[in-house]
């Protein structure tokens, strides 16, 4: 196994967070009615793509009867139906849906990593399984060599990420850093371009405050500044 394999199963079989772990479990046993033949994931949910990636995507965490169910980042909700379908769309994913880890669907170029590798109540973590977790982040950004331009997919991860630059002494401050939807930050001269994005769940995509225009705006985007 090389240096990814070896983070992948060592996220799987993480139970620091003591609420998460119970969590999971629990969706996993109850589960939703329309997935009861399903035998749920009900683990860390480990990063997913290409090694050699020059986009890399963070997400919040996985979702409690998607990658929780499936055992792939994005796979089996209906965010992983509106991110794959983009994705696809802009040449980054080699088939518009995923709906189990063995469909089939390859990232072209792209990986996609989590600030939260667990499933958490309510889509919302604690501090403290924020701060337990990010080890995992900041290893894969140390694995993935080849990465250019990095997507933040809504506010939490924005910050995870930029709290990892501030701490490695790699930007001063995150104050001169601003969400916004499609916004180009530049951390520093050897650092990959950040894009900060609206996070593609539900809530967003049900009332419009994220539409498919605007997110394949944000892949457009990245795909210009790879070189």
């Amino acid at each position: 196994m090389d240096a990814l394999e070896i983070l992948q199963r060592n996220i799987v079989a993480c139970e620091q967070c003591p609420r998460l772990v119970a969590y999971r479990a629990e969706v996993g046993r109850v589960k939703r009615r329309a997935y009861r033949d399903w035998d749920y994931w009900a683990r860390p949910v480990p990063g997913f793509g290409d090694p050699g990636a020059r986009l890399l995507l963070i997400g919040l965490a996985p979702g409690a009867h998607g990658a929780n169910r499936t055992g792939r980042t994005f796979t089996g909700d209906s965010s992983g139906d509106f991110l794959y379908k983009i994705l696809f769309e802009t040449g980054f994913a080699s088939q518009p849906t995923s709906v189990s880890r063995n469909d089939g669907l390859r990232l072209i170029d792209a990986y996609i990593g989590a600030a939260v590798r667990c499933a958490p109540p309510d889509n919302k973590p604690t501090v403290q399984e924020i701060r337990t977790c990010r080890p995992y982040l900041e290893r894969e950004l140390e694995l993935l060599n080849n990465i250019q331009v990095i997507v933040a997919l809504g506010r939490l991860a924005f910050d995870v990420y930029l709290g990892i630059l501030r701490d490695r002494g790699q930007i001063a401050t995150r104050s001169g850093f601003v969400f916004a939807h499609d916004a180009e930050h530049r951390p520093g001269k050897d650092l990959p371009l950040l894009i900060s994005s609206y996070h593609p769940s539900q809530q967003n995509t049900s009332t419009g405050k994220l539409i498919e225009a605007m997110f394949r705006a944000v892949f457009r985007r990245a795909r210009r500044h790879l070189y």
